[in-house]
């Protein structure tokens, strides 16, 4: 089931594209049973260097960043078993993202670093410390990607039965956030760190402070362990579309994930979420930049592009498809039969996510839990173009006019072929039609810096949620009041 999307309306406007490879550290990835093909190296993921070659290849590109997946449990909702995503390596194993990060910090200088660390899971004080010592590590390319949570069997490991409800996780999220902007932006004053070596002088202690947040869900005294570093803040990623996540997003993120085969399915949620930012929190809407899930697979030819595709499905794993998609829903596809029509099941959600399938390939007479899975072998949740440089660049530009998207979060289907075709075919195109710089806007730069081509923004700005936390250098501590605190 090939996408063959069509070209963007004469005219539109052209929007320099913000390009990230797409990967986490585990094997196939969006591609589930692809690690079987003769030329993927993804269960190569173990191996430091497998990291490394991957940052230096896409630096050289100039890729604006690395945005590293992560799941803290496996995909087990498929018949209520681990087995499918086990055999299969449907993201599982899986190791940890943050890990790598230092390594490619080190043998690069420009592109970003984008990791995934959920807030249900992980105590504010201690992943402060983590993240503000990686953005040290790799002179300000950290990106935080803000996630709740999604898999019941996280939950069962980390002290849970089972997830917290929905509402529940974007309610801790947000005093979590409250609680990083103080230990990363008031915590410290911009200028604390003097080492004065005739007074023998590190740090002034009065400008060095506690936070004392006592919240709902988190007591901390501070003050921060680790001093500013270079972004203070990491750039701020998030992916959600529900109404509590579009709200998060809109207070929050600097950079949004979004996932849908076409780009009517995203570009209500994206409408919405700039006029939250811009109504709710007097944010500049177009200040946050939605990056769409895209996996292309590339031909010179579009007889190349299909041959190259199809060989792809025929080492695919529909097996981990189908776990994936589970975990993702949280519907146990399993239930059914395997011929069983599942657009006349009793499960509305069920009926209506197949709908939405059903509606990008239309040719299909029957919908089994295994035409779904089929369908996602390839890219997942995200569009998979299949065609010509060309056309890849058209279905780009759709997305960028229909959906109002600001890049893409590139998957593979092979590692790392898909990225050297991107490397070696789309990005010239994309260069020709003025769609996709040159070289970093600034080089050596912050993730931040580059994400909004502004030399100089290396914190959030302005009118960003966190700027208002930020102790500048020659404020007294009697003079900066931390939001949502009585001062000292």
């Amino acid at each position: 089931m090939t996408s063959h999307q069509g070209s963007p309306a004469p005219g539109s406007a052209k929007k320099q594209l913000i390009l990230n490879a797409f990967v986490e550290s585990c094997s196939g990835h969006q591609s589930p049973g692809l690690w079987t093909h003769p030329r993927d190296e993804s269960s190569n993921f173990n191996q430091i260097e497998h990291w490394v070659n991957l940052a230096t290849k896409l630096e050289a590109a100039k890729f604006h960043g690395i945005f590293i997946a992560d799941v803290l449990g496996g995909y087990d909702v498929f018949n209520g078993s681990l087995d499918a995503a086990i055999r299969s390596g449907a993201q599982w194993p899986v190791n940890e993202p943050l890990a790598v990060v230092s390594a490619m910090a080190a043998a690069t200088k420009s592109i970003g670093f984008g990791v995934t660390v959920s807030t249900t899971y992980e105590q504010p004080y201690h992943l402060a410390r983590r993240l503000s010592t990686l953005d040290h590590l790799s002179n300000g390319r950290l990106g935080w990607n803000i996630v709740t949570g999604y898999l019941d069997s996280a939950a069962r490991n980390l002290g849970h039965t089972e997830q917290p409800r929905h509402d529940k996780r974007y309610e801790v999220a947000e005093e979590y956030m409250q609680v990083m902007y103080k230990l990363f932006e008031s915590s410290w004053r911009d200028d604390a760190v003097v080492k004065d070596v005739e007074k023998r002088i590190y740090t002034l202690p009065d400008r060095v402070r506690e936070i004392n947040h006592t919240g709902k869900y988190f007591n901390v005294p501070g003050p921060h362990i680790c001093q500013p570093s270079p972004q203070r803040t990491p750039l701020l990623l998030q992916a959600g579309t529900s109404r509590s996540g579009k709200e998060f997003a809109a207070q929050h993120a600097e950079g949004v994930f979004v996932a849908g085969h076409s780009p009517s399915v995203v570009a209500k949620s994206i409408a919405e979420t700039r006029e939250l930012a811009s109504t709710k929190f007097g944010r500049n809407p177009q200040s946050i930049k939605f990056l769409s899930l895209i996996c292309p697979v590339l031909g010179r030819t579009q007889e190349e592009a299909e041959a190259k595709y199809n060989e792809y499905r025929s080492y695919a794993s529909v097996e981990g498809a189908l776990a994936l998609l589970c975990g993702w829903t949280g519907i146990d596809f399993g239930k059914y039969g395997d011929e069983e029509e599942l657009r006349q099941v009793e499960s509305n959600a069920v009926r209506s996510a197949v709908e939405g399938f059903a509606h990008l390939a239309p040719g299909v007479p029957k919908w089994t839990k295994w035409t779904v899975a089929e369908l996602i072998t390839i890219g997942g949740l995200g569009a998979t173009p299949v065609g010509t440089p060309e056309h890849v660049a058209d279905v780009m530009e759709q997305w960028v006019a229909e959906a109002d998207v600001d890049g893409f979060n590139l998957a593979y289907a092979i590692f790392p072929s898909s990225f050297e075709d991107i490397i070696e075919l789309l990005l010239p195109e994309l260069r020709k039609r003025g769609l996709f710089w040159s070289d970093y806007t600034v080089p050596g730069g912050t993730y931040r810096e580059n994400l909004y081509s502004v030399l100089g923004q290396r914190g959030p700005p302005d009118e960003h949620v966190a700027s208002s936390y930020r102790w500048k250098a020659g404020v007294s501590k009697e003079d900066h009041i931390i939001p949502g605190s009585q001062g000292e």
